[in-house]
């Protein structure tokens, strides 16, 4: 029966990618805080940093769940998620690539 579910077939993909999403959110606050300190502290300032950074992250969490997940395979583990996270912040590399 679970064969037969695609939702099953991408469990590792989609445990890998809420993992590497969730340590992607607070790498952006992170992040944007940082951001936001080099050009004047405001928090009006701090908040556009840190929406523009999640904004980017969602983005990638989409192209990289379309163009990889389906071939995600491998049971997950430390590795595959910081790949995964490093993958959320590179991912206009993914999408140029022709794969």
């Amino acid at each position: 029966m679970l064969d037969n579910d695609p939702l099953w077939k991408l469990r590792h993909a989609l445990a890998g990618l809420a993992l590497a999403l969730l340590a992607s959110v607070l790498l952006a606050a992170y992040a944007g805080a940082f951001l936001a300190d080099l050009f004047g502290d405001s928090y009006g300032r701090r908040v556009a940093v840190y929406s523009a950074l999640l904004v980017y992250v969602l983005a990638g969490a989409v192209v990289l769940f379309m163009k990889v997940a389906q071939h995600e395979k491998r049971p997950l583990s430390a590795g595959r998620v910081l790949l995964w996270t490093v993958s959320l912040w590179a991912w206009p590399a993914l999408l140029k690539s022709r794969r």
